[in-house]
């Protein structure tokens, strides 16, 4: 019947083509794996070898100064023919007293020791029973820093400094 007609393979060649295209793929991206691993281990194994990395400081480390202390004689005063009640100050260490009667004249004295140049806190709190006039006084190494009168029966006042 006529001349054989030539016909082409099934596609072999085109499927080595393509096969060889998909392994040289899978190629660059194990060869990027491995380069990311090395790069990471060759940051990461110095460091380790040298043990756990420390921030160097930005300074020099400033040896922490002695601290000077200082201490002063602190006496809380009330004066009055009545009494107090209701009696609150700051005494030692700042430590908050408090009692709820006390006969007048009365006083209290202490101690404190604290930094040289830091402010200090002296605090007396008291209710005038009345009548008559009830008076606070807090004295600092012999000087009186604060001092306040109250003659209203049954007012709470207070000195501070």
């Amino acid at each position: 019947m006529g001349a054989p007609t030539a016909t082409r393979p099934a596609s072999p060649p085109q499927r080595d083509c393509a096969g060889r295209a998909r392994s040289s793929g899978s190629f660059v991206v194990v060869l990027g794996v491995l380069a990311a691993a090395f790069a990471v281990t060759a940051y990461i194994v110095p460091r380790s070898a040298r043990g756990p990395a420390t921030e160097e400081p930005a300074g020099a480390p400033a040896a922490p100064a002695a601290v000077r202390t200082v201490s002063h004689r602190v006496v809380y005063e009330l004066l009055g023919a009545h009494g107090a009640r209701n009696l609150t100050y700051a005494a030692a260490g700042s430590a908050l007293t408090q009692q709820t009667e006390v006969t007048t004249p009365w006083s209290v004295a202490f101690t404190r020791v604290g930094p040289a140049g830091r402010s200090e806190f002296y605090s007396i709190a008291a209710r005038n029973p009345g009548p008559g006039e009830l008076r606070c006084r807090i004295v600092v190494d012999g000087v009186v820093v604060a001092e306040k009168t109250v003659d209203e029966p049954g007012r709470q006042f207070s000195c501070a400094v």
